[in-house]
């Protein structure tokens, strides 16, 4: 037997159904994967073993639940137990062209200060520890409702708020701290 998406669904008697579930979060998969691995083609990888694990696992879903919360939970625990993830590197590609288009007028000191802005976002992102980067990359980044991530995540709704509102205090503590020392 071939191990398709279809060849599972039927064998599982849920024709289809993964597949309908399981694609549209693709895209946003591999965003929070790039966030997390800092690295495209690890973070190509980390999806792929996120579906293929997923897959295989479809029969213990529970139909009805959440299953965003359950495939992010899925890529985190994926990402933790991986080489990645155990050392948690804390890099920043300075090169990255992709900064954000302000909605105004484009002159190039509106370019340089949206990139400088993006930069400053992306570094204090990255030296926060890896629970509160994860928590407001869920919670800012991915729109997840705080019951979304505590099911993601597997802790408390009371432990996603505080979390989050630490992890945001120490965001606003580290870019309070880049503009003392951007000042002359």
């Amino acid at each position: 037997m071939r191990y398709t998406v279809q060849a599972v669904a039927d064998h599982l008697g849920d024709s289809g159904s993964f597949e309908d579930l399981a694609m549209p979060h693709f895209a946003r998969l591999y965003n929070l994967a790039c966030w997390l691995t800092h690295d495209t083609v690890v973070a190509e990888d980390l999806v792929q073993e996120t579906y293929m694990k997923a897959l295989r696992g479809f029969s213990s879903f529970q139909q009805g639940t959440n299953f965003r919360a359950w495939i992010y939970r899925i890529l985190r625990n994926t990402f933790l137990t991986s080489k990645t993830g155990l050392k948690v590197v804390a890099t920043i590609d300075l090169d990255d062209e992709t900064a954000a288009e302000p909605a105004y007028q484009v002159t190039p000191e509106s370019l340089l200060l949206a990139r400088v802005a993006t930069e400053t976002l992306q570094r204090a992102l990255e030296s926060l520890p890896m629970h509160f980067r994860e928590i407001i990359l869920l919670c800012d980044l991915e729109e997840m409702s705080y019951q979304e991530i505590s099911q993601a995540l597997g802790i408390p709704i009371g432990t996603v708020m505080s979390r989050l509102s630490r992890a945001r205090k120490a965001m606003r503590t580290l870019l309070a701290a880049g503009k003392e020392a951007l000042r002359p």
